[in-house]
This record gives structure tokens, C-alpha cells and sequence, in this order.
């Protein structure tokens, strides 16, 4: 079984998790090796069709430029949860990323015409560096809102990430973003909104919590409130709301980045200092605010727990047979 990684001492508590179980991903998928080194642990197909259990089937739509990274990133995260998992791979088809190989793509990844027809547990939208751009300008706008449109009738739940969290919230629930006046960068502490921690979703988190923050828009909590369905589960002082779910669907928009690796940002900040982008030194992030200490991970905890909660929603109110979702999504 599976391990959480050593971490830091953190300033609250974290209670201990479920025992894991494996998670199924394609055997030849390169993030299978670092996963494994880690101490995920991982199923193969003759032994996924051995258990009498129905894995729960979650379906990740990548839209960030190094998939490998994102691919551990959520695998390390869904690995560690209490159920088996059979985590699929999904990627536009009107958009080609520059920074993967053809051949990882094509052997790895499917396009919704492929799963058209398929139904899933929970969709995972991730982040995309394009928050700057008005949604319709952005090249693969069109077929999102297709993908998201099909999620409806064929996911029980999705989870967006960052700008996948925000497009779900502006296509589903016309929930406009705004442009901060510069780069929000940093780790800053979170409180739970006064009635979040009766929710299952956040079970065991502490009333503060630490969560990376890396973007360049945001969403006003007045804007939210004018969909009625939507609260607010947590927010921060600094960097303003960040969880906020659907009560209808269960559908957990997610500003932030708890699933972030803890070199994850001071990446980001060497890359945009070499590309010429006057970045900010990232906030409570880098010890005593020196970018030659190696930064601490203090979410990882948080982002466990999430997961294993998120994972836990869906396995309560799915039914086995998922076609049923399709009628479901049809009733008023």
C-alpha cells in the first residue's frame, strides 16, 4: 500500500488518510517510472479485471504546456485515495501543444470523439496559461465548450483547476473573470468559508490552510453570488476566493493549486525572469525570501486530502452502472 510521502512539519495538523489504493494509468506512460519511485502504487490491467470492485473512471483534460509534469502531478494525487482509479487522458483535438512529443500524445491521449460515448466518475479541467485572453479568443475555446456541454450528459462531476475552473464557471454559470493589476504569485493562507467545513468535500482540513497561487485574473465573489447554485467554500485575505462549488451537480471549481510539486513555482519564476517578464519574487514561498533555499512543500497535505475527498464524493453518489448519468442530467 501506498505511503504519503516525508513532509515538513506544518503549522496545523492534518489527520491521517485513508489506506490507498492502486490507480490504473497506461503501462508504458513515462510518469509511470517517477510515480513508482515515489511509491504510488499502480495497477496494471489483469489485475484491475481481477478485483471485484468497479473502479471509478476519471478522465483528465490536460491543458497545460508540460503535460509529463501535470500527468504526475494529478496521478500522485488520485493514486493515493482509498479507491481504484482508471485515470484516462484527454487533449483537444483543434489545438497541438509544442511542447510534447507527437508520439506521447497520439500513444497516450484521446480527443472526444474518441469517448463520445463513454461516461465517467469525475472530469478533471486543468489550469492553461492563457488566462489573460477573453475565453472566445482563445484557439480551443469552441471545442471546450463542446467538452464541457458533453460532460454534462456523460460526468458526474468535474473539478476545475485554475483557468479550467474559471472557464467552467463562465460557460456553465456565466461567472465573469477580471485582470488583477499584476501577477498574484506566492503561497498564501486560505480560511474556510463559516459553513465549508460541514461539507464532506473538505473533511478534515483546518480552518487556515496554505495553497500555491500563480495568475493573472481573478473571480469577485459578487460575481459568483449572482448564481445562486454556486458558494463559496474558501477564500483569502490576499488573494481572494478560491473553492467554490456547485450544490446542484457537486461541480468544485478550484482557483488555485494545491497540486503543485514544491519547485513548481520557483520553475516558473526562473522561467519568466529568462523570458524577460518582470515577475515578482514569489510571496511566503522561498525560505527567508532566498531564492538559492530550496522552498518547503506545506499544501501537499491539503492536496491529499482534497483529493481523497473528492474521490470519496463520487463513490458515494455514483451509480454503478454510469450510463444512468445520461438520465439524470436530463431531469430539471
Amino acid at each position: 500500500m501506498l505511503t504519503v510521502p516525508a513532509l515538513a512539519p506544518v503549522a496545523n495538523p492534518t489527520p491521517t488518510l485513508p489506506s490507498p489504493m492502486p490507480i490504473k494509468i497506461p503501462s508504458a506512460l513515462p510518469a509511470r517510472k517517477e510515480l513508482e519511485k515515489e511509491g504510488v502504487e499502480l495497477i496494471g490491467q489483469e489485475s484491475a479485471l481481477r478485483q471485484d470492485i468497479r473502479p471509478l473512471k476519471i478522465i483528465l483534460l490536460n491543458l497545460m504546456p508540460k503535460k509529463h509534469e501535470t500527468e504526475i502531478q494529478y496521478a500522485r494525487l488520485l493514486g493515493n485515495t482509498p479507491l481504484q482509479i482508471e485515470l484516462t487522458l484527454l487533449t483537444t483535438a483543434s489545438y497541438e501543444p509544442r511542447n510534447v512529443p507527437t508520439g506521447h500524445m497520439e500513444q497516450f491521449y484521446r480527443h472526444l470523439d474518441d469517448i463520445r460515448d463513454e461516461f465517467f466518475d469525475g472530469m478533471i479541467f486543468t489550469g492553461a496559461p492563457i488566462e489573460r485572453l477573453p475565453f472566445e479568443d482563445v484557439d480551443y475555446w469552441s471545442e471546450l465548450t463542446r467538452i464541457i456541454d458533453w460532460s454534462s450528459q456523460h460526468v458526474a462531476s468535474r473539478l476545475g483547476i485554475c483557468w479550467g475552473a474559471q472557464a467552467l464557471m463562465y460557460h456553465l454559470h456565466g461567472v465573469e473573470k477580471y485582470e488583477l493589476p499584476e501577477k498574484l504569485f506566492g503561497v498564501f493562507d486560505h480560511a474556510l468559508a463559516s459553513d465549508g467545513r460541514q461539507l464532506g468535500l473538505l473533511a478534515g482540513f483546518t480552518k487556515h490552510f496554505p495553497m500555491p497561487v500563480s495568475r493573472y485574473t481573478g473571480n469577485r465573489p459578487e460575481a459568483i453570488a449572482k448564481a445562486p447554485q454556486l458558494e463559496i467554500l474558501a477564500e483569502s485575505d490576499e488573494s481572494g476566493v478560491a473553492m467554490v462549488r456547485d450544490s446542484r451537480n457537486l461541480d468544485l471549481f478550484v482557483l488555485n493549486h494545491l497540486e503543485y510539486d514544491a519547485e513548481t513555482l520557483a520553475e516558473e519564476y526562473a522561467r519568466d525572469h529568462e523570458t524577460g517578464v518582470k515577475t515578482a519574487l514569489p510571496a511566503n514561498y522561498f525560505p527567508e525570501d532566498n531564492p538559492d533555499l530550496p522552498p518547503v512543500n506545506r499544501w501537499r497535505p491539503y492536496a491529499f486530502l482534497l483529493a481523497a475527498n473528492w474521490v470519496k464524493d463520487l463513490y458515494g453518489q455514483n451509480p454503478f452502472d454510469l450510463s444512468e448519468l445520461a438520465a439524470r442530467a436530463s431531469k430539471p
